[in-house]
């Protein structure tokens, strides 16, 4: 049973992923792209998650914390970059 609701949950977060990646393609300005981009990280830590628990392992845990990590700190740089040209003073 836990089977098939990690892979509603995995469909579920790859719908997500493509309607992310659509934002990013078709945002109307660059805040949504930069929003959408980072709702893509969380998406992508979820799917390493469900994963993780699917394979029984906890191995998949520790990727999905660098990559929330470097997907943090890439958000803090962009929006940097953004406001004030550059990202370090």
């Amino acid at each position: 049973m836990i089977e098939y609701a990690l892979m509603f949950a995995a469909g579920c977060y790859g719908v997500a992923l493509l309607l992310d990646l659509w934002r990013v393609v078709i945002g109307p300005d660059v805040a949504d792209r930069i929003l959408a981009l980072d709702t893509m990280v969380i998406n992508v830590i979820a799917l390493l998650v469900l994963y993780g628990i699917w394979r029984g392992t906890a191995i998949y845990f520790e990727p999905a914390m660098l990559v929330a990590m470097v997907g943090f700190v890439a958000t803090v740089a962009y929006c940097r970059f953004l406001l004030r040209g550059d990202i370090i003073e």
